[in-house]
């Protein structure tokens, strides 16, 4: 069986070039994707992530956008199309802010910035690549939630107005664009180790312990799901709503 199950196509990653959009990034290409990693400010990260996937023999370039910005982002998506042919693919992933902060110390500037990741720039990147998609009969959207969406936690209402919308959203267009063939999924880390985690810490090992499959997962697999609803594997799938936590979200019964 040919495990390049992304040969010939494009995806765009918003917020490329660090933590788990630059572990979707890496596994994208190594399923033969000519990958786009998109970065607003990390210039130097995003041209790393995209050296290291070419000196290994994949294809990846950098791009600059905010995804805030409609403008920015239309001229990304055909600086996209004109370097690699096509755009088959888009995961949004790109965030900044503040995220976990008490109420009493929120401000609305925070619940601003988070329902413009969560919901202005899932609306500015569809809107740019759905005609790349309608043109060649399809495509394939893969918007990063959160595991924190089912648990509710307190002092992330920041947070949460953010991916509560971009879920919404989500849902709401996998049945506008199924029609065209486009379908929309959705993603939900837990806490993944990143550059940013050290898994022989105490509190990775405390984690992992508390978790089903005792073990604190790596950035790659939210790469790896990406991966599976990105790919022809989920031609039939549209809407979903995927965990990958380790089991934390069976156990919060939600």
């Amino acid at each position: 069986m040919d495990t390049n199950l992304l040969t010939g196509k494009t995806v765009i990653v918003t917020g490329g070039g660090r933590g788990i959009g630059a572990s979707i990034c890496q596994v994208l290409a190594s399923h033969g994707a000519s990958v786009a990693a998109v970065y607003s400010e990390s210039r130097d990260a995003a041209e790393g992530v995209a050296e290291g996937i070419r000196s290994r023999g994949g294809t990846a370039e950098p791009f600059q956008a905010d995804v805030r910005d409609a403008g920015q982002v239309a001229d990304m998506v055909e600086r996209v199309g004109n370097a690699f042919g096509r755009v088959d693919g888009l995961v949004n992933n790109a965030i900044a802010g503040r995220q976990n902060v008490e109420f009493d110390q929120a401000l609305w500037k925070d619940y601003r910035d988070m329902f413009d990741f969560g919901c202005k720039a899932v609306v500015n990147t569809v809107a740019a690549v759905r005609p790349h998609m309608q043109a060649k009969g399809g495509g394939r959207i893969v918007n990063i939630v959160s595991e924190l969406w089912n648990m509710g936690s307190g002092g992330w209402s920041t947070y949460l107005a953010g991916k509560g919308a971009m879920v919404g959203v989500s849902r709401s267009l996998a049945m506008e664009l199924g029609p065209e063939g486009i379908t929309v999924n959705m993603v939900a880390p837990g806490w993944m180790v990143t550059e940013k985690v050290d898994p022989e810490s105490k509190g990775s090992k405390g984690f992992a312990a508390s978790l089903p499959l005792r073990r604190h997962g790596g950035a790659e697999e939210i790469g790896n799901a990406c991966l599976f609803f990105l790919s022809d594997l989920a031609g039939y799938v549209t809407g979903a709503y995927l965990p990958v936590t380790g089991g934390r979200i069976s156990q919060m019964g939600a």
